[in-house]
């Protein structure tokens, strides 16, 4: 059902900001951005329930809750990056959008570092029992 309306509001959307392209292109623009958001809370709907099942994953495994905001914050950065980098495409900002998706993969590799940092702790804690 959460497809259906995804998929309606894509095309909605982009049917909506072609027609407004040549006649008032800021429009277009933000009915694009509109369409855009619109799709996103739609997801996040689904979103929800995965949060809840990941919450209960590092329960049962005794991970780190900050270990796994860090990742949840991860995957936001990687789609938000991705969303933001497809509307400056779509404008014909390609040099921007490439500024931006480097941007945001600078922000994934700096929260990625504590990570790989436990991991490494971990595999030299198992080295040392050894």
């Amino acid at each position: 059902m959460v497809l259906i309306q995804i998929i309606g509001f894509g095309f909605v959307t982009a049917l909506a900001a072609l027609l407004l392209k040549s006649t008032k292109p800021e429009l277009s623009l933000a009915v694009t951005i509109v369409g855009g958001i619109l799709i996103l809370l739609s997801a996040f709907e689904l979103l929800e329930d995965s949060l809840s099942i990941l919450k209960k994953i590092a329960e049962i495994s005794s991970l780190s809750s900050v270990l796994i905001k860090t990742l949840i914050k991860i995957v936001g950065i990687g789609y938000i990056t991705e969303f933001s980098a497809g509307i400056l495409q779509d404008f014909g900002s390609n040099s921007v959008a490439d500024k931006v998706v480097f941007g945001g993969k600078i922000i994934i590799f700096t929260l990625t570092l504590p990570i790989v940092e436990k991991l490494l702790e971990l595999v030299l804690s198992f080295l040392s029992l050894l």
